[in-house]
């Protein structure tokens, strides 16, 4: 069995999974969070026992654990992650040390796109591009077959220029992350109506039921979403993609709209099957899992 751990800025997802990745405990906890990640390195070890605990288990053969930002998963360092605040942090390392155990570290969306590659809807595609749309955007890629890292600067769709006047997180105007995303949905609703919106969910409810506003900020976050595909299928071809994320969980109201934004725009471009993901808030997890797996088949 593997101890597979999703962490995010504010919540740690982690189950006990055995090789057909099936939990045998699982648990969530508040994110500790260092500059250094000692402290996050010290709760993943208490989480990996409170799990074989919980399942009556011994230690397990390894653990997966992957976070956002910007990780190079071959030196297990994480140049940079906004959400834990962390600067070139030798994660795999401090924790492999600190679990005695082989670790596999990596990046939450990467290791998302595997499990939906290999287990969810990307299933049978050699070249594919998950996406999920949720408080930022990024992409996990594979190509002929491989996963596409360049020591983790790969898939950053989310600061593709797709043309707007807005300003991003990251300094540079035009981001498809500041028009697109979950969070962008629902700042420019609140923006433009003095009322606070819940969540890009509720924003594409208030659309359904005809709200005016509501329906200009969605149809601006799928222009966006289009523009940002197009250049994916331009640079890379992939023949599918696997759209995920808070935003489409409504998938019966967006994911249509794209699929005409880009048979109305691409000209020599391939038009990708587009495929809404089916691991939910699970698929980061059960990532960490394979990855773990993948590092002990290589032992």
């Amino acid at each position: 069995m593997v101890a597979a751990l999703d962490v995010g800025g504010t919540t740690i997802k982690a189950a006990l999974l055995d090789e057909r990745l099936r939990p045998q405990a699982a648990l969530r906890a508040e994110t500790a969070r260092s500059a250094d990640g000692t402290a996050l390195a010290a709760q993943v070890v208490d989480i990996v026992a409170a799990l074989a605990e919980q399942a009556g288990t011994g230690a397990p053969a390894a653990a997966g654990v992957v976070v956002p930002g910007i990780v190079d998963e071959q030196t297990r360092i994480c140049h940079f992650s906004a959400n834990l605040d962390w600067r070139d942090v030798p994660f795999g390392e401090l924790l492999e040390d600190r679990l005695g155990l082989p670790v596999a570290f990596g990046h939450d969306v990467t290791a998302g796109g595997i499990a939906e590659f290999r287990v969810g809807a990307g299933q049978g595609a050699t070249n594919a591009a998950f996406i999920p749309v949720g408080t930022g955007i990024a992409a996990a890629l594979l190509l002929d077959g491989r996963i596409h890292r360049a020591h983790g600067l790969a898939g950053e769709v989310g600061h593709i220029d797709v043309g707007h006047p807005g300003k991003c997180g990251c300094g540079a105007t035009g981001c498809l992350e500041a028009i697109s995303s979950a969070a962008a949905i629902a700042r420019r609703y609140t923006e433009r109506t003095g009322r606070p919106a819940d969540g890009a969910r509720e924003v594409v409810e208030l659309a359904r039921r005809g709200d005016e506003v509501a329906v200009a900020v969605v149809q601006d976050a799928l222009d966006g979403l289009g523009h940002g595909i197009r250049t994916l299928l331009t640079l890379l071809g992939p023949e599918v993609i696997v759209l995920g994320g808070g935003l489409f969980t409504a998938a019966d109201y967006v994911l249509e709209p794209v699929r005409e934004w880009l048979a109305a725009h691409l000209t020599f471009q391939r038009m990708p099957e587009l495929r809404v993901a089916k691991l939910g808030d699970e698929a980061g997890r059960l990532g960490a899992g394979l990855l773990a797996l993948d590092r002990l088949a290589q032992l």
